[in-house]
């Protein structure tokens, strides 16, 4: 296994049943924009709300020590995740930045697009930890974080500056030992959606 950042670098895109996730590239930059900027206050928690999409863009371009992706439904990007926090030594990385498009909301795109990550990290990396955070007031996502299985491990007080207050950030995390568990209930929620259809 290959515990190094580009571990966690697919050689070709993860293919689901609801969602296609691939690797971000120029391409995507107007396919994308135009996906973020229908709803810019599903943005509130995230850091393109301050630095606006082409900013936030070009750093998920040009990282060198995070892997963002793009969400695809039906071949049209509606959002965007990434691996961050990368601890090879550690095996240690967390899924965040992730937001969609308010229409993919309750689809299961969230719920597939996290288990193909997930997989990933455990399967190929050899994960032995995959962390989540989010505001602490976004109770939506901390909600959404329980029902895929991660466990509440805390708040970080004081933990980031935004540009209109100051956030208290829930830590989440789904380690080695929960991934059977965790793999198996991911899957039955993908099937109960997409057997539902489109």
């Amino acid at each position: 296994m290959d515990r190094s950042t580009e571990g966690l670098r697919p050689a070709e895109a993860f293919e689901g049943r609801i969602v296609r996730v691939e690797p971000i590239a120029e391409r995507h930059r107007e396919g994308l924009r135009e996906a973020a900027e229908q709803e810019p206050q599903i943005h509130r928690y995230t850091g393109m709300y301050s630095v606006g999409f082409d900013r936030w863009f070009d750093d998920a371009l040009g990282s060198a020590t995070e892997v963002p992706f793009v969400v695809h439904v039906n071949g049209r990007p509606v959002g965007s995740t990434r691996y961050l926090n990368i601890e090879p030594f550690h095996g240690r990385a967390e899924i965040g930045w992730t937001w969609l498009q308010r229409p993919q909301w309750g689809t299961g795109a969230n719920i597939e697009t996290k288990y193909l990550l997930l997989r990933n990290a455990f399967e190929t990396w050899g994960a032995m930890r995959v962390e989540f955070k989010t505001d602490a007031r976004n109770l939506r996502v901390r909600g959404a974080l329980l029902g895929i299985g991660a466990t509440f491990e805390g708040i970080f007080r004081k933990h980031m500056v935004l540009p209109d207050s100051i956030r208290d950030s829930a830590w989440y995390a789904i380690v080695d030992d929960d991934w059977t568990r965790v793999k198996g209930l991911l899957e039955r929620k993908i099937e109960e959606h997409a057997s539902l259809g489109p």
